[in-house]
Parts: structure tokens; C-alpha cells; sequence
């Protein structure tokens, strides 16, 4: 069976550099797109369904990681993930964490060494693999690749936000999740929603994360107004809340948090 294989790189070069490396030490391997940015990677993937993702970790638009991220999110949960390996210029002291997360990464410029090594780890993997072995990877190699919590800043007690020409004052309390909406975030309360001109990740260190957890790259919810978790036929977690009809899902990344206690 043939191997398919994506290469997210913005530097068309080093893009080309290793799609050479790759042809020449793995000829079966099939490259089917060359992506510029994590953004065109994260269409291409879920369109061609590559057995194989080699990510920039830093791109423009998205990095390696929350294109890896996106990915997990929005994968077919019937369809085995592909396996990623994680391209970095990152120094000695960095490569450590790829070690310790047993994480593929080759590193720039290519090494053909490494990449054979990498290779030959791959070829392992895809032959053995069932089920979502290779989401199960990715899960365990992003919990130590994505980068630490951001320091706590001065904790939040109220939100200003914007409800038509009008600034509504929303205590902390009665927020029930926020919502990534593009360049606002979406506050829903039981009462209803308003807007916010911050980002998700601008606005995470100012609450108190005992209480507001991250359960999807664009979600925020209140713990205290969560029902119930629940999993589906294929897997996937979604959340009940206790005053509002929506359920939310959680990113296979957030999902450890639910587990029974």
C-alpha cells in the first residue's frame, strides 16, 4: 500500500529540501501536497487524508502546533489519524522536550541521519497501527509540546462587553463559557451572549483555571455549570450544561480532564 504524506513548510526551499530527502530514503513515499502555512495544511489534510503530516512547528497564519491541534479537533473519528512529525530549527536544549514526549521531529536543515531514523520509526507505526493509535500520539505529544499555561495576571471579577450600543457589565460568575468568534470572544451567560474585542488566548491567564477550563481550542467553560460529559458512538466528548441547551465538545487534547475520577 502506498504511503501519502503532507509537508507543511513556508520556506519553499527547505520544503523542497525535504521532500528530496524523502524521495530519496523512503522512494515509496508519496508526497501529495506541499503547504505554506498551517492554515492551507490543516485544508489539505482533511481533504486528501495523508497517512503521514510533517508540520513546521513555526508558520505564518498557524504554527505546527495548532495546526496538529485543529486537526485533532476536527479528524473523522472512524478514520485512523495520521501520524505527525514536527519540523523544527530549535536548539539542543529545546529538542529535549521532542525526546521526552517521544516525539518525531526532524530538525533544519534536514539531517538525513535523523530522517532515516524517523523513518524507520514511521514505517513501524504504520504497520502496526489500529484504531486511533495515531491520535492517541498526537494527544501524547502535544500534552508536552504545547507550550505551558500563561502566567496568572490580575484575576478578572467582571466583563465589559458589548450588547448593541450598550456596555453590559457580566460578573464573572454568570458566565457560563466563552466562545472564540474570529478576532471577539463570545460571552454566554444563562441570560444570553455578548461580545468582547480580546482573544481566547488573551483573556485565558485572567481567570481562575480551578473554575474556567479550556476544553476545545476556541472554548472556556465554566466547571461549575457543566451537567454532565458524555461520549458518543466514535468517541467523541461533549459536554451538557446546566442552563443553556447547547452542548460543547472537547478537543481529544482536553479530553484527559474528564476522565472518571
Amino acid at each position: 500500500m502506498t504511503i501519502r504524506a503532507l509537508i507543511a513548510e513556508d520556506e519553499p526551499i527547505l520544503a523542497a529540501t525535504l521532500a528530496a530527502a524523502l524521495g530519496k530514503l523512503w522512494p515509496g513515499l508519496e508526497i501529495v501536497a506541499t503547504c505554506p502555512n498551517g492554515i492551507d495544511a490543516v485544508a489539505q489534510a482533511l481533504a486528501l487524508r495523508p497517512d503521514v503530516l510533517f508540520l513546521d512547528i513555526k508558520m505564518p497564519g498557524q504554527s505546527g502546533l495548532e495546526a496538529a491541534e485543529e486537526l485533532a479537533e476536527r479528524w473523522d473519528a472512524a478514520l485512523s489519524f495520521p501520524e505527525v512529525v514536527f519540523v523544527t530549527a530549535y536548539d539542543e536544549y529545546a529538542l529535549a522536550a521532542f525526546e521526552h514526549a517521544a516525539a518525531d521531529y526532524v530538525l533544519k536543515p534536514v539531517n538525513e541521519a535523523r530522517l532515516g531514523k524517523t523513518i524507520e520509526r514511521l514505517r513501524q507505526r504504520l504497520a502496526n497501527r489500529s484504531g486511533d493509535h495515531g491520535l492517541a500520539q498526537l494527544v501524547a505529544q502535544m500534552h508536552a509540546l504545547l507550550p505551558p499555561a500563561p502566567q496568572p495576571q490580575e484575576r478578572l471579577s467582571m466583563i465589559r462587553a458589548a450588547v448593541g450600543n450598550q456596555v453590559r457589565m457580566i460578573p464573572l460568575s454568570d458566565v457560563v463559557y466563552f466562545e472564540a468568534l474570529d478576532k471577539y470572544v463570545n460571552v454566554v451567560t444563562q441570560e444570553g451572549e455578548a461580545l468582547i474585542r480580546v482573544s481566547l488566548k488573551e483573556l485565558r491567564p485572567q481567570l481562575d483555571d480551578s473554575v474556567f477550563w479550556q476544553v476545545h481550542r476556541g472554548t472556556i467553560v465554566n466547571i461549575g455549570g457543566v451537567a454532565s460529559a458524555s461520549r458518543d458512538d466514535a468517541g467523541r466528548l461533549t459536554l451538557a450544561l446546566r442552563t443553556r441547551p447547547e452542548k460543547l465538545r472537547v478537543s481529544p487534547l482536553y479530553a484527559h480532564l474528564f476522565r472518571q475520577m
